[in-house]
């Protein structure tokens, strides 16, 4: 599987593949099968009902007297494929290169396992039962390789992790100081470190400063090369997530994880100062 990210004569096909995904005319769907409603991706959670399904039809299967329930397994999978598989789509559209082509091989092999299944279930429904139950035992065996391509995609890789989740853990407690706050110009992004973080800085007329992480949760965009809005938010420059910059909530995937945001405040000397908020 290492060796797979590094296939680059993938990146034509995935190109071609991402632009049709983009290209679905999803309108506000597109942020629902992201899962920004939920709060991280929804793709794991769909793909629950087809792997259950077949997993359960193969048990069944193995048992005397169970075909018809078997059948149902499977018709059930089939069922719950596609909208799992667009919530996936959607979420790989926005991955970087070396996840893309894992990606696509990974979509592939459920492809393949879909099609194992519908022709399980045809030949069911034929009154075929040796058949059926080869194809769905070949279906789940190619399921489950695309099982494992898409733990490498999510636990090796990093796809669809909250990319924000370690600031807490690297900063001290504490105020920090930024700058003095006429170093920060009125109504641009600006960005500073603060320990190992660095830091989105906004100052807005009357020295009010908003501080967010400047890694976008999504997949590490600088949030201070991206474009500010009219209505107090930024929208990262690598895949269009959008953050308020008043208590970072994501308003906009692909990111699904809020932006870690600071107090701050501009002492008596006018010096900027940040920190982490207090439970």
């Amino acid at each position: 599987m290492d060796a797979l990210e590094g296939q680059d004569r993938l990146d034509g096909l995935a190109d071609s593949l991402r632009r049709a995904v983009r290209a679905l005319p999803l309108g506000a769907g597109r942020d629902v099968l992201r899962g920004l409603w939920l709060g991280h991706p929804l793709h794991p959670a769909l793909v629950q009902v087809p792997i259950g399904a077949w997993t359960s039809a193969a048990v069944l299967d193995l048992l005397p007297g169970e075909g018809r329930a078997a059948r149902r397994m499977v018709a059930l999978g089939l069922a719950g494929a596609g909208p799992a598989a667009l919530a996936g789509w959607v979420d790989w559209a926005e991955l970087r290169p070396r996840q893309a082509r894992v990606g696509v091989v990974h979509a592939a092999a459920n492809v393949t396992a879909v099609a194992a299944y519908a022709g399980s279930l045809a030949a069911r429904m034929k009154d075929r039962p040796a058949l059926g139950r080869a194809l769905g035992f070949a279906g789940l065996t190619v399921a489950t390789v695309g099982g494992i391509l898409g733990g490498h995609l999510a636990y090796r890789q990093a796809a669809g992790v909250n990319h924000a989740e370690a600031v807490p853990l690297l900063v001290e407690p504490g105020w920090h100081r930024l700058g003095d706050v006429a170093e920060f110009p009125i109504g641009e992004p600006s960005r500073r470190m603060v320990d190992e973080v660095p830091v989105l800085v906004v100052r807005e007329p009357g020295d009010l400063v908003h501080v967010l992480a400047d890694r976008c949760s999504h997949l590490s965009g600088p949030l201070s090369e991206g474009k500010l809005t009219d209505d107090g938010c930024v929208e990262c420059p690598w895949h269009g997530s959008l953050f308020r910059l008043s208590d970072g909530e994501n308003l906009r995937g692909p990111a699904t994880a809020p932006q870690p945001v600071f107090d701050s405040r501009v002492t008596a000397e006018g010096q900027v100062e940040v920190r982490l908020p207090e439970d």
